[in-house]
């Protein structure tokens, strides 16, 4: 019965010590982690955003590379912190730099603008041509049946 009961205990004391080194990990990594982050990435790409017309954030071409860089920039950090990534304080981080920088951006990433007045005008003008055109064979039609009865 004891050769039963062991290989159970062993199981929770091995879980209960993986739950407990990685805690210690991770709570090591908190404090320290997010302010290294804060000093070496934030700083590299805060100078990189400033360079770029505050009108193209939203442009991915632009950004993508300041974007990747800062996103390794975190990687290599954890990686030699011997941290977990992602983590929580890496989507904090990101989720501060979103609301910073790219507030505005829609979803696809590319900048919001109108067409040209050459694709929109057709857009525009078709459906008014088409709709007096409806409308007058409607009051056509209507005056020549009047004549009929």
């Amino acid at each position: 019965m004891a050769s039963d009961t062991t290989p159970v205990f062993s199981k929770q004391v091995l879980l209960w010590l993986v739950v407990v080194c990685q805690s210690v990990s991770v709570m090591a990594c908190s404090g320290t982690y997010e302010y290294v982050i804060e000093e070496f990435c934030l700083g590299k790409f805060r100078l990189d955003m400033e360079e770029l017309d505050q009108h193209r954030w939203c442009s991915w071409e632009d950004t993508v590379e300041p974007y990747g860089e800062l996103t390794n920039c975190t990687y290599l950090i954890a990686l030699k912190m011997d941290c977990f990534w992602p983590n929580r304080q890496v989507d904090e981080f990101f989720i501060r730099i979103h609301k910073h920088y790219f507030h505005d951006c829609s979803l696809s990433g590319r900048l919001l603008r109108d067409p040209p007045n050459r694709i929109l005008g057709p857009f525009i003008v078709v459906p008014i041509l088409v709709t007096l055109l409806m409308t007058a064979l409607v009051v056509w039609r209507s005056k020549r049946s009047e004549g009929m009865v």
